[in-house]
């Protein structure tokens, strides 16, 4: 089924930055596509970026040019720089993986990591 590790949520002051990642670490021998989401309490889900097994990446609009996505050279871990932060309380980031592969873990999601950014 796959095994999901994600790492590096906490606290930062507005305006600082926070490093997420996460890993699959169960298959050898697959590579993903990986996205982020991320939800607040009381609020649904909502995309924040991805990026393909070949490298091509899609941020959503609200973090455009504040956030960057990348992937090791496996493609089973990514990394999310998220820079000039904005509020937020205890907003909950997610990773969800698909690979292409056969035999290889489909629709995967992490148990999430959170966030918070004080004013």
């Amino acid at each position: 089924q796959g095994r999901m590790v994600e790492t590096g949520g906490g606290s930062v002051q507005a305006g600082g930055s926070l490093t997420l990642s996460c890993a699959e670490t169960e298959y050898e021998n697959c590579a993903y596509d990986m996205s982020w989401f991320r939800q607040a309490p009381g609020k649904e889900r909502e995309f924040v970026p991805s990026i393909t097994s070949d490298g091509t990446t899609t941020y959503a609009e609200s973090v455009k040019g504040r956030f960057t996505m990348s992937q090791g050279i496996a493609k089973k871990t990514t990394y999310l720089q998220m820079d000039s932060m904005k509020p937020e309380y205890r907003v909950m980031y997610i990773c969800l993986i698909n690979s292409r592969q056969s035999g290889c873990p489909i629709n995967l999601w992490g148990q999430g990591t959170q966030v918070t950014v004080a004013t």
